[in-house]
C-alpha cells in the first residue's frame, strides 16, 4: 500500500499494475488471456476460442466471451494503481465466437468519479465482428493500491 512515486508516469503505473496483476491472474492464464496494451483507463486482451470453450451449438459459450471482456475491465479500471472491483456488469452477444477464433477485448473507461465507475468493453474476432458488448460498474475500495510500485 505505497502511492506512486512521482518519478513514474501515468502510463509506468499502468504498465506495472498490468505485469502485477497477471503474475497473480490464474484464470486468465488458464483460459489463454493474454494482456497485449493498458494505458491508464484502457486495457486491450486477447484470447483464442479452443475446443473446451465451444457449447452444444458449436459456437464459443458465451460464458468464454464474458470472462475476456470482465478481465479486460479489470485491467483497465486498475491501471491507475488503486483497487477497484465490480459491482456490476452486463453483455450482450451480437454474434456468434466460433473456434479458432482469436477474440480481442477492448476496455475503455467512460466515467470515472470519486469511487464509482463505467467502463465499455467490446469484443471483436479477428475478422473485426463484434461478438460481445460489455459495460462494467466499478468500486473503488479507498485508500488502498494494487502493486509495489516503487
Amino acid at each position: 500500500m505505497t502511492e506512486t512515486p512521482p518519478s513514474m508516469t501515468p502510463q509506468d503505473t499502468a504498465d506495472a499494475v498490468g505485469r502485477g496483476m497477471y503474475e497473480r491472474d490464474y484464470c486468465a492464464q488458464s483460459h489463454g488471456i493474454e494482456l497485449a496494451a493498458i494505458a491508464p483507463g484502457f486495457s486491450r486482451m486477447t484470447m483464442t476460442v479452443r475446443k473446451d470453450m465451444v457449447n452444444g451449438h458449436d459456437i464459443g459459450h458465451g460464458g468464454m466471451t464474458f470472462t475476456l471482456a470482465d478481465t479486460a475491465f479489470a485491467y483497465a479500471c486498475n491501471a491507475d494503481n488503486h483497487v477497484t472491483v465490480a459491482s456490476g456488469c452486463s453483455i450482450s452477444f451480437p454474434a456468434p465466437a466460433r473456434l479458432g477464433d482469436v477474440l480481442t477485448a477492448e476496455c475503455r473507461v467512460v466515467h470515472q468519479g470519486g469511487r464509482s465507475g463505467v467502463y465499455d468493453t467490446v469484443v471483436t474476432n479477428q475478422d473485426g465482428v463484434i461478438v460481445g458488448l460489455f459495460r462494467g460498474q466499478s468500486a473503488r475500495l479507498k485508500g488502498q493500491r494494487v502493486v509495489d510500485v516503487g
